[in-house]
C-alpha cells in the first residue's frame, strides 16, 4: 500500500506542476465536412440522370414567364416557342464551365466571411416561415419583433454562418419591408446577409443600402459577393417572373443566387427518388444557365430541396428515408457538376417534440452524408416551414455545435496518446482524474452543452425537473436579455436611416410579381 501511495502522491504533484490550460480551438465559422460522401446510386446511374435532365430541357423544355429571361435564353442559342424555352446541352455545359466552383462571400466582419465550395460546410436556421412560436407567447404571425429577435439568436450561435429571413415580418408593409429587413441585418448581425428577390427595384435598393453601409463603391460591390438570395423554381419545369428576375438582378450585380427547386415526390415531381431528383436537376441547370448568360462567372450555387408527400393526406413530409436518399442523390449530381450546393433539413412536426428532433436529425445527416455545402432549415423549422420555433432553434443549435466539434477532428499526437502524461502516471486499478493530461484539459476536453442536462435523476429533480424545451426557453430569453450587438458605425447607420426615410416618403418599392 505504501509503495502504491507514494508514486500516486508524487505523480499528482508532478501533474499539478506541469498542467497548463488547454484551449479549445474549434472554429465554428469556417467548417469543413469531415465525412466521406455517400452514394445512393451508381456513377452510371448518375450519368444517366444527368443525361435525362439534359434531354428534358432539350425536348420538353422549361416554361419561362419573364420575357427578358426568354430573350436572354434565345440570344444564347435556345429554341423558343412562346414562353417555352428549349435548351441545348451545349448551352448548359458552357454555363457549368463558367460558373465558379468556389465562392467567397464577404460578411460584415472579415472573420465571418464564408467560402462556398465542395467540402465546406455552412449552416443556416429555418427560413421563410409565416409564423413564429415559443412557449411563452405561443404561435403567432411573424412580426418585426420576431424577425429581429430571431436574427439576434442566429447571431449568438457561431455555428450559423449565413443569415436567412427566419420569419416574414408581416406587420411591416411589403413596399417598405426590404428597408426594415436590411437595416435589421446590418445592425443586429455581422454575418452574411440575405436579400429577397422580389423585383428589380427592391433588389437594387437593397444593394444600395448594403454597399453604402459597408462603404463600397458600385464597382467594389459588384466585384465580390456581399449577399445572397434563394431562387425557387415552380416545379414542374416553370420559372416564374420574380424568380427569373432575381436570377438576372443578382447575376448582374455579382451577388449569389442559390438555385433551389422544391420538389415533392408524388406531387410536383415523379414519385421515385431518381425521377424527382432528375427533374430537380433539370430545373437547376436551366436556372444556372440563365445566370451565366447574364454574366459569365456570376456566383451561383446548385441546390435542391426534395422530399416526399404523405400519400394519405398530400402534406409534405421531411426527415424521411426518401428525403435522406434524395439528398444523397443531389450530392452526387452536385459533385458531377463541381458546383457548391445547398440542401435542407427541416421537420413537419407541429411542435418541438421527439418527432421534430427525429425528422430534423434524419434530414440533417442526409445532408451531411451527401456533402452539402449549405444546409438550410437546419434549426428551428416546424410544420414543414409554416413556423420557426425559438426553443427548437436553441435545441437544434446544440446538435449543430456537436457536429461542428466533429468537424474539428481529433488529434493523436504524443500528448493526446498520453504515455508520458497519462498512462504511465496511473497504477493498475487507479484513475485518471489527476493525471497531467487531465489537469491540463479538464475544463476544455469535452463539448459543454448550452441546453442539454447531464445531471443524474436526483440532481435533475432537485433543480426543478425541467425538460429540454423549458431549459431552451431560458436560453433564448437570456440571449435576448443580454442584447449583444456588433459595433456599428453611427455615421453610416445615420446615412442608412436617411436613405430609408427618403425612399419610404417617395413610396418605397412594391414587390413585383
Amino acid at each position: 500500500m505504501e509503495q502504491q501511495s507514494k508514486p500516486r502522491a508524487r505523480r499528482r504533484g508532478r501533474a499539478e506542476a506541469k498542467a497548463t490550460p488547454f484551449e479549445r480551438t474549434t472554429n465554428y465559422s469556417q467548417l469543413k465536412n469531415p465525412f466521406p460522401p455517400m452514394k445512393v446510386f451508381s456513377d452510371d446511374q448518375i450519368e444517366d440522370m444527368h443525361a435525362t435532365a439534359l434531354r428534358t430541357l432539350e425536348e420538353l423544355g422549361m416554361r419561362v414567364l419573364l420575357p427578358e429571361a426568354v430573350a436572354l435564353f434565345k440570344a444564347g442559342g435556345a429554341r423558343v416557342e412562346g414562353d417555352m424555352v428549349y435548351l441545348g446541352r451545349e448551352m448548359v455545359e458552357a454555363a457549368l464551365a463558367t460558373a465558379p466552383k468556389s465562392i467567397t462571400g464577404r460578411a460584415g466582419a472579415r472573420h465571418r466571411d464564408i467560402t462556398l465550395e465542395l467540402g465546406s460546410l455552412v449552416f443556416q436556421p429555418g427560413a421563410g416561415a409565416p409564423h413564429a412560436t415559443d412557449l411563452v407567447r405561443g404561435r403567432r404571425p411573424g412580426s418585426a419583433r420576431d424577425f429581429n429577435e430571431l436574427l439576434q439568436l442566429t447571431q449568438h450561435f457561431d455555428v450559423f454562418q449565413m443569415m436567412p429571413p427566419l420569419v416574414e415580418p408581416q406587420d411591416v408593409p411589403t413596399h417598405v419591408r426590404h428597408y426594415f429587413t436590411m437595416e435589421s441585418q446590418l445592425t443586429l448581425t455581422d454575418k452574411f446577409p440575405f436579400v429577397f428577390a422580389r423585383g428589380t427595384p427592391q433588389a437594387e435598393q437593397s444593394f444600395e443600402m448594403l454597399a453604402g453601409f459597408r462603404g463600397l463603391s458600385d464597382e467594389a460591390f459588384k466585384a465580390e459577393p456581399h449577399c445572397y438570395t434563394i431562387i425557387n423554381t415552380n416545379s414542374p419545369r416553370t420559372l416564374d417572373v420574380p424568380m427569373a428576375q432575381g436570377l438576372i438582378d443578382f447575376a448582374r450585380a455579382g451577388q449569389i443566387s442559390i438555385v433551389t427547386p422544391f420538389t415533392l415526390m408524388g406531387a410536383m415531381a415523379p414519385i421515385t427518388v431518381a425521377g424527382a431528383i432528375t427533374l430537380s436537376h433539370a430545373e437547376a441547370l436551366a436556372a444556372i444557365t440563365l445566370t451565366q448568360l447574364v454574366r459569365a462567372g456570376a456566383p451561383v450555387c446548385y441546390g435542391t430541396f426534395t422530399s416526399n408527400v404523405d400519400m394519405k393526406s398530400g402534406a409534405p413530409a421531411f426527415g424521411t428515408p426518401s428525403h435522406f436518399q434524395a439528398s444523397l442523390a443531389a450530392g452526387q449530381l452536385a459533385r458531377f457538376t463541381g458546383l457548391p450546393w445547398r440542401s435542407a433539413a427541416g421537420s413537419a412536426s407541429n411542435l418541438n417534440d421527439v418527432q421534430a428532433a427525429n425528422e430534423n436529425q434524419m434530414g440533417l445527416w442526409g445532408c451531411l452524408m451527401a456533402g452539402a455545402t449549405v444546409i438550410i432549415h437546419s434549426a428551428g423549422w416546424l410544420e414543414g416551414g409554416l413556423s420557426v420555433s425559438y426553443e427548437k432553434l436553441v435545441t437544434d443549435a446544440e446538435v449543430l455545435n456537436m457536429i461542428a466539434e466533429l468537424c474539428a477532428g481529433a488529434d493523436a499526437g504524443p500528448d493526446e496518446i498520453g504515455f508520458e502524461n497519462a498512462l504511465s502516471e496511473v497504477q493498475p486499478s487507479g484513475h485518471f482524474f489527476a493525471t497531467t493530461q487531465t489537469m491540463a484539459r479538464y475544463n476544455s476536453a469535452f463539448y459543454a452543452p448550452h441546453v442539454h442536462d447531464y445531471a443524474n435523476f436526483g440532481t435533475w429533480t432537485e433543480r426543478g425537473a425541467e425538460d429540454a424545451n423549458t431549459r431552451a426557453t431560458k436560453v433564448w430569453q437570456d440571449i435576448l436579455a443580454a442584447d449583444k450587438r456588433p459595433a456599428v458605425d453611427e455615421g453610416k447607420h445615420g446615412a442608412l436611416k436617411e436613405y430609408i426615410a427618403r425612399q419610404s416618403e417617395a413610396g418605397g418599392a412594391p414587390p413585383e410579381s
